[in-house]
């Protein structure tokens, strides 16, 4: 549940608190400051921030910004935003800053407060951080008072008390981010630099189209299941929904395709595609746009039906579908990334892929794809920096169902020049595979020239598997041209999916989402099982 609208006009920026501080000096109000991390809100901060709101007409609490916290990995617990809102729900408190420094002395040298109030284990203290902090209240004409500390809690006390309860997703969280930076201010920063990241998506679409039934029943005439459908709903998918991922978490998505003339379909997904800001360019297919029916009773599945033949594109069409993938990448000098999706329909053949890659290649600072579908082949995916397949996708497309996962990977990535892949273990998570650079250390059962790290699965509560691997191969490859490490793409990658995996049908995961997820697992720490 979002903040409410009260507790989100306390949450200032530094131009407003400075105007509200002229404001309220001007009405003869004395201001109040406390600071600190409040990474666990407990009794003693509550007392504190009570006795300081006594001692002034209004009290302003600054947060230290999360990259200005170093109490140890994992640390802080909350994110900024949530530790903000937290401070802002309490009645006592009327303004609250998120400081970016080390320190509060750029504060207290701009609000000047007239009460700065520290705990009670601060009076002997000698830290130059605080004497300097000290020193500037009182330049400015203020006082430093101390609180009366008659209940003391810790922080990292109270942390390290329940981290010994911590589920196995948070202990292989902690120790995954203890080699690669997923802070939520990290997390932050590359999805920041989503916008403006222009991605080719060269595919086929698809239309989902999920159909209502009332609870079935047994026919009469013979023991045949009957359904009674209700209603309807469509969903693009395929290359579609993988455009509509990118340009919902601030992406440029173009997309590169066949599409039949005069189909209402066809039409209708262009349309929908254009106003969400996606640039399509097609050739003409003879075939309309492959259906996929999935008949459901409540958020169960109970059959599918696949409408559509693969399609048959001529030399010619083939010619000007690669030379329009080539031209929307040349423009600029090239184009930030190119997605191949592969759902077998028949337009990315092993001819045209191979035109496609060699052409392609030098445009593009990452390539990525996927495949889907009995008619769509791994190895055809060849000098990718990244693919994305299931362990059953890739063991088929090996036929090595036996050897243990990272010799079949090994294999697959010096067979096809591969550089990375993300490899989904359906609920176990996803392993990212790559190349191990010279030094790094070599883990046991696995290839000498193969890195490997787990990422946990993270959707608690998934009702729909439809559409996750495309959210994950959107968001990564995303990542990947914001400049993320692989295991850094592999986690938003992994956060995209659980978020689709708890939707019936395809639905683009947007920035918001990617962010409210993280802090939902930055905050898990302290309700253990529990979401925030």
């Amino acid at each position: 549940m979002a903040p409410s609208a009260s507790t989100q006009s306390k949450i200032l920026s530094l131009p407003t608190l400075l105007a509200r501080c002229r404001e309220a000096r001007e009405h003869g109000r004395q201001i109040v400051h406390c600071h600190g991390c409040f990474d666990l809100v407990h009794p003693g901060h509550v007392r504190h921030l009570d006795f300081a709101a006594r001692l002034g007409d209004i009290l302003l609490v600054t947060i230290s910004g999360d990259s200005m916290i170093d109490k140890g990995t994992g640390r802080p617990l909350i994110p900024e935003a949530l530790r903000a809102e937290n401070l802002a729900a309490l009645n006592c408190v009327d303004w609250v800053y998120i400081d970016p420094h080390p320190t509060a002395l750029e504060v207290i040298n701009q609000v000047k407060p007239d009460v700065y109030l520290k705990g009670r284990e601060y009076e002997s203290n000698r830290d130059p951080r605080f004497l300097a902090e000290r020193e500037a209240v009182e330049s400015h004409g203020g006082r430093v008072v101390f609180s009366s500390g008659d209940i003391v809690f810790s922080s990292s006390a109270l942390i390290a008390a329940l981290s010994d309860n911590h589920d196995p997703i948070d202990r292989a969280l902690e120790q995954l981010s203890e080699v690669n930076d997923l802070r939520p201010s990290s997390l932050e920063a590359i999805v920041d630099n989503f916008a403006g990241k222009r991605i080719i998506v060269v595919g086929e679409p698809i239309i989902d189209r999920y159909v209502h039934c009332e609870r079935p029943e047994v026919a009469s005439e013979s023991p045949v299941l009957t359904l009674r459908p209700i209603e309807s709903q469509t969903f693009d998918g395929g290359a579609a929904i993988i455009c509509r991922h990118i340009a919902s978490l601030g992406g440029q998505a173009e997309l590169i395709t066949a599409l039949p003339e005069r189909d209402d379909a066809a039409v209708l997904m262009v349309e929908r595609l254009r106003a969400q800001g996606v640039e399509v360019r097609s050739v003409e297919s003879d075939q309309c746009i492959t259906e996929k029916q999935r008949y459901l009773v409540g958020a169960q599945k109970v059959m599918k039906v696949d409408l559509g033949r693969p399609m048959t594109i001529d030399e010619r069409g083939r010619s000007e579908f690669v030379n329009l993938a080539v031209d929307a990448a040349s423009q600029d000098g090239g184009v930030d990334g190119v997605i191949f999706a592969d759902f077998g329909q028949g337009l990315l053949t092993p001819a045209t892929l191979d035109r496609l890659i060699h052409q392609l290649r030098p445009l593009a600072r990452i390539m990525t794809g996927d495949v889907s579908g009995k008619r769509a082949s791994l190895l055809r995916l060849q000098q990718m920096d990244l693919v994305c397949p299931t362990e059953d996708e890739l063991r088929e497309a090996m036929s090595d169902f036996a050897e243990g996962l990272g010799a079949v990977v090994w294999r697959w990535l010096e067979r096809t020049s591969v550089n990375a892949a993300l490899v989904t273990m359906g609920a176990e998570g996803v392993i990212a595979f790559s190349r191990r650079a010279a030094g790094q250390p070599r883990l046991a059962g696995l290839p000498a020239r193969l890195k490997s790290d787990h990422i946990p699965g993270l959707g608690p509560l998934g009702i729909d598997p439809l559409g996750c691997g495309d959210a994950m191969l959107s968001t990564a490859t995303l990542a990947l041209t914001a400049g993320a490490e692989l295991v850094q793409a592999g986690y938003l990658g992994s956060l995209a999916a659980s978020i689709e995996s708890r939707q019936l049908g395809n639905v683009a995961v947007g920035a918001a989402s990617l962010r409210s997820e993280w802090q939902r697992l930055a905050a898990r720490h302290l309700l253990i099982a529990s979401a925030v």
